[in-house]
């Protein structure tokens, strides 16, 4: 059963209607994702640049929300629901990134977002699942305990994963500029597919992606695509820069077994 690769930009609290313009030019330009094996590539702008980013970004490029209410909408101001994306061609949406679980005035739950990834999958979305360690936790030898713990909220409330796309984020690589070597990329998400198997399905574990994201840039992208359980990248700022296109394209080096 093969996977294809899979490149996410979550552009976060950043971009103007002109910096999206001028990049989304430049994407155009460069062909990034059109020779080679097939590739994914759905980018996250912040909601209110959403639609308009959907009109200028590459053909074949796909848009992702960054995070969506726990239900269905309603008396919660400053939320969106996962029936509104749908409803303005948004068919992606990030959930349980580590800026939403860790930073103290969000702090959401294992169980706040396995139950947002419940509802936006029976709401017709696809989700970008996040899971990750702290510094702390990897240093104390608990990377794989959090993973899983982190997957076990999910894998109760969710008995379909055909729409999702796991994302391993070590909270100590992101934005820091400290990055999991690929060899240690490959063991954790290697560990992942074990859990899966053991715990949800061998199916399961065979066909769901499982992204890195934590400081890839086009200068070790195409060394980590290259790992046999590295499906592709979920990417903070680098999407926003031209060298975009250059982790789009590391799937030309990707080992992941590509669906026929």
């Amino acid at each position: 059963m093969g996977r294809t690769f899979f490149v996410g930009g979550n552009w976060k609290c950043n971009s103007t209607k002109a910096s999206i313009a001028s990049l989304c030019s430049t994407w155009k330009e460069s062909g990034a994702g059109v020779a080679g094996p097939p590739v994914d590539v759905v980018i996250a702008p912040p909601s209110v640049y959403a639609v308009a980013a959907a009109e200028q970004l590459p053909s074949g490029y796909q848009v992702s929300l960054q995070n969506t209410w726990t239900g269905k909408g309603g008396a919660f101001t400053g939320e969106l629901s996962a029936e509104m994306a749908k409803d303005c061609g948004i068919n992606w949406v990030i959930l349980g990134h580590s800026e939403r679980r860790h930073i103290p005035t969000i702090a959401e739950s294992d169980e706040t977002v396995a139950t947002k990834v419940a509802y936006a999958l029976g709401a017709g979305l696809s989700v970008i699942a996040c899971i990750g360690e702290t510094l702390e936790e990897r240093e104390a030898g608990n990377t794989n305990a959090v993973n899983e713990r982190q997957l076990a909220a999910i894998a109760a409330k969710v008995s379909d994963w055909t729409n999702v796309v796991i994302a391993y984020e070590p909270v100590w690589a992101i934005g820091t500029g400290k990055v999991a070597t690929p060899d240690q990329a490959q063991e954790v998400h290697a560990a992942l597919r074990v859990w899966l198997a053991a715990n949800v399905s061998p199916a399961v574990a065979e066909s769901v992606r499982i992204l890195y994201g934590g400081s890839v840039s086009g200068k070790n992208c195409n060394e980590l695509a290259g790992k046999e359980d590295v499906d592709g990248f979920l990417v903070g700022g680098a999407s926003l820069k031209p060298e975009f296109t250059a982790i789009v394209d590391s799937h030309k080096c990707s080992k992941v077994p590509v669906a026929a």
